[in-house]
């Protein structure tokens, strides 16, 4: 159920079968190749067959909490074929490269194959491994536009069957809180997930509010939804393959 005071949109019912295959072309154009103008130029889409998921076919909104952070949450369509194991392996490896479709690339890039740009683990945990402590460093541009790219690292402050939980910060500054849960349900995986932007303090009120208007709006709350929505629906597409290839499981 959508949060009181949200702006929400009400998932369709799903089709048996309807994202089963990937046709042969991009539901939405790319940026041309070399037209980019922000501190990081877009990466030309993967030539490879994509087909993603419409941000209709998600539960999701977008509301100004009373202490003036903007919450954006979204509630997926079922992950079909994908299990919460496989999700938290998932971010213990989002680095390294994965062969879909005949094409060599970042797995990073597969899982949004026109936003994102790359993804490195920052710093690991003390023996080595990927959990509550690590710090990714990722960039992304939402609607494949350098106007809104996000270059930032982020604190990993949970990770498990269970759900996924990092911190983004920007200039110094935890500006960001990402949350998601995973539920095994029929056929895949329940995800719901969550970007709440600003400080978490009454008297960040008057701040929160720049930042709203500055830092991030409505509109790029609105980008991050579709984004979402569309990676999130990618995972049917490549990550039981690959989990099976490298877990072996």
């Amino acid at each position: 159920m959508a949060p009181s005071g949200d702006v929400a949109r009400q998932r369709p019912a799903q089709t048996a079968g309807m994202h089963n295959t990937l046709p042969p072309t991009h539901a939405r154009p790319g940026p041309v190749p070399g037209s980019a103008t922000g501190a990081h130029g877009a990466p030309a889409p993967l030539p490879i067959p994509w087909q993603p998921k419409p941000l209709s076919s998600a539960r999701s909104g977008l509301r100004v909490l009373p202490d003036g952070r903007l919450h954006c949450w979204i509630e997926h369509a079922t992950v079909r074929g994908v299990t919460p194991e496989m999700l938290c392996w998932w971010f213990q490896h989002l680095e390294g490269e994965i062969t879909h479709h005949g094409v060599r690339t970042q797995r990073y890039r597969v899982w949004h194959p026109l936003d994102h740009v790359q993804v490195h683990y920052h710093a690991r945990c003390r023996d080595g491994s990927i959990g509550p402590g690590a710090v990714l460093h990722l960039t992304e541009m939402l609607g494949a536009d350098p106007a809104s790219t996000v270059d930032v690292r982020s604190r990993i402050v949970r990770l498990d069957a269970g759900g996924f939980g990092h911190r983004p910060r920007v200039h110094g500054l935890p500006l960001a809180a990402m949350d998601y849960t995973f539920e095994a349900v029929p056929g895949g995986t329940r995800y719901v997930n969550s970007l709440t932007v600003g400080l978490p303090s009454a008297w960040a009120r008057p701040l929160n509010a720049l930042i709203r208007r500055f830092v991030f709006n409505r509109a790029r709350g609105e980008a991050w939804l579709r984004h979402n929505v569309e990676e999130v629906g990618q995972f049917e597409h490549f990550l039981p393959q690959l989990y099976a290839d490298e877990a072996g499981r």
